[in-house]
């Protein structure tokens, strides 16, 4: 199985904190409760989200997830698509890790930053992106912080930039929730659109089997089955938990409740192999 949208590193975001305390330990303690969530669950590709703030020297945000991934198998990181840097040095060095191959994605924050997947800052990344044939994933939906605006992270507007670079490939992350039937509709009309699965739910164990969990989890399951019958492409649909934030083995028995028995070895592994060349 494949997870492809995790946290190992805080995003350090506008209005979000570090997310869980966990982010905030060292690499070695992180990296050894990845390793037993991976195990437990039975992932064996993780993919994580970058650091938003990281420095000059960091341009994509991936230095301490690679310090992570020193200690835990299977881990590889996402890049972060910062349209706020537009500086040629800037795309030089992002080119140069793109090139190398580390990262498998890259991945731009919707919603907290305000810039719509449009706007032109974001044109060198695509191109990048398309060059050297990663996705970029984007924050879709609801968001975690009070100063993000929600225009920015509906689905649709991911619409407008999957027609006008059609050699790149999108990924919108959460399906676009609560707005599931638009990002179902954006996947329907764009053979270059994914949807990941990840963050529908959060919270600890208990949280997933309490009363008030169970009945989440069925009306997210609902939801879920009618965008992908609505999209008529269950092969794009790719599994992710938004770990640290959901254990992985409860959220793996929610999405296997929630998707039909016969697209879940595409949903667990065979969609997200091809569209991260894993």
């Amino acid at each position: 199985m494949i997870d492809v949208h995790i946290h190992a590193v805080p995003p350090n975001l506008p209005g979000v904190g570090s997310l869980n305390p966990l982010l905030l330990e060292p690499p070695e303690r992180v990296a050894a409760e990845l390793r037993r969530e991976m195990q437990t669950a039975g992932i064996t590709d993780a993919f994580a989200m970058g650091d938003s703030s990281a420095g000059d020297d960091d341009p994509l945000g991936i230095n301490t997830t690679l310090e992570i991934a020193a200690f835990a198998p299977g881990l590889r990181p996402i890049g972060i698509a910062d349209p706020t840097r537009t500086d040629a040095e800037h795309f030089r060095k992002v080119e140069l890790i793109l090139a190398s191959g580390v990262v498998v994605a890259l991945k731009g924050y919707l919603g907290y930053l305000h810039f719509e997947p449009a706007h032109a800052n974001y044109r060198r990344y695509y191109e990048l992106a398309a060059k050297y044939r990663v996705p970029v994933m984007f924050h879709t939906g609801n968001t975690y912080s009070p100063k993000a605006k929600l225009k920015y992270a509906h689905p649709l507007g991911v619409d407008e930039v999957a027609v006008d670079h059609p050699d790149c490939r999108f990924v919108m992350c959460h399906l676009g929730n609560p707005w599931m039937t638009d990002a179902a509709e954006v996947i329907y009309k764009n053979v270059n659109v994914w949807a990941d699965l990840s963050g529908l739910m959060v919270g600890d164990e208990g949280a997933f089997v309490s009363e008030d969990g169970r009945e989440a989890a069925a009306e997210l399951a609902h939801a879920i089955r009618r965008a992908m019958n609505y999209s008529e492409r269950p092969n794009r649909f790719v599994y992710g938990t938004d770990w640290p934030l959901a254990p992985m083995t409860a959220y793996r028995e929610f999405i296997k409740d929630a998707v039909a028995p016969e697209h879940h070895e595409q949903v667990f592994e065979e969609n997200a192999r091809l569209l991260f060349r894993v």
